[in-house]
């Protein structure tokens, strides 16, 4: 067969299209994931003394790749904000992701129970109705159906306390009337609950909201100012141990149903790792409060009594939070109430 004659013009055409070609072909590979790697979406730095949601991801991660699955964690926001993280995980796009239980409570609402004021007596009790009391079970009993499989409720830290700016929080009734950074709706009917007031501030305009006075304080555990760097103007840290601050462990279910049976044990056992593993960071709290002293920031101890009027003052809630007709009964039968 004769082959047809080309001009040089013709050829630089032809080899500008072909490396064209290649070089598209070569970047959809690198833009597609590889088939084995579980992409593990981080939400903190990752710092293994103080983030709690890291420790459990490095944990789990390390254990897979230890036990014969490649796992890789990926930076903060790097593939993408809360929404569309859980959004690819309900789609089979991405793997795991440490996510925001606020989030993961649009698919089913029984998870808020986890987040209530005042209602666990501590996290061990928080653990054992998780476990013994089956919610983590009942919780992905309405999320799985929907494409997400909740791994593990996951600290971030010691329990929650109330940090502010100017006015020292040694009473109840020292918080009334002070304006607090709100994350959401909730924490806004909280702190109406306390007598005090709520403004919601997104995370990112925080430290304006508090230099400027638009907020005088917020709840987060201990390790916040001292990881994201508020220490300059967060002057007092009530330690109130108010809850839990938990984020959640989320799977595709997609993902989890096309394992095999020895992947699904590797994963098990991974998640028990990693459980123990955050656990075990924010067991004590001693670090910490010794590190916010050294931030110049007083450490408040709130006596039994003034817990006891946070805790009545917070009763209300927990007919208002938004979950599922009788998870509230099921919340206080796992909690033996």
């Amino acid at each position: 067969m004769t082959k047809p004659n080309l001009d040089k013009t013709e050829k630089e055409k032809i080899m500008k299209l072909t490396r064209f070609l290649a070089a598209s072909t070569m970047a959809i590979a690198l833009a597609l994931p590889a088939g084995a790697e579980v992409k593990i979406a981080l939400d903190s730095p990752p710092d293994l003394e103080k983030s709690g949601t890291y420790v459990w991801a490095h944990t789990f991660g390390e254990y897979l790749n230890a036990n014969g699955m490649e796992a890789r964690e990926y930076e903060r926001n790097s593939l993408g904000e809360e929404a569309e993280r859980l959004d690819q995980v309900s789609q089979g796009l991405l793997e795991v992701s440490m996510s925001d239980a606020k989030s993961a409570g649009t698919l089913d609402g029984t998870i808020f129970g986890a987040m209530m004021p005042y209602f666990f007596e501590d996290m061990e009790q928080l653990d054992r109705a998780l476990d013994e009391g089956g919610m983590l079970d009942r919780i992905n009993e309405g999320t799985t159906p929907k494409g997400v499989r909740v791994l593990d409720i996951v600290y971030t830290g010691t329990p929650s306390g109330i940090f502010t700016t100017e006015v020292p929080i040694r009473t109840f009734e020292d918080i009334q009337g002070v304006r607090m950074r709100a994350l959401d709706e909730v924490q806004i009917t909280t702190f109406e609950n306390w007598g005090s007031k709520g403004t919601i501030v997104s995370w990112s305009e925080v430290p304006n909201a508090l230099q400027t006075g638009v907020a005088g304080g917020y709840i987060n555990p201990a390790f916040v100012p001292l990881t994201y760097g508020h220490t300059a103007f967060i002057k007092y840290f009530t330690n109130a141990k108010m809850s839990a601050s938990v984020r959640v462990a989320i799977a595709s279910e997609d993902w989890y149903q096309g394992l095999s049976d020895e992947e699904r044990q590797i994963v098990a056992d991974a998640v028990a790792e990693a459980h123990d593993a955050n656990r075990d960071l924010v067991s004590d709290d001693t670090a910490v409060l010794k590190e916010l002293e050294e931030a110049d920031i007083e450490v408040i101890e709130l006596s039994p009594e003034e817990r006891a009027k946070f805790r009545e003052a917070s009763q209300p809630i927990y007919q208002e939070t938004d979950m599922p007709e009788g998870a509230l009964d099921a919340w206080n039968a796992a909690v033996g109430r």
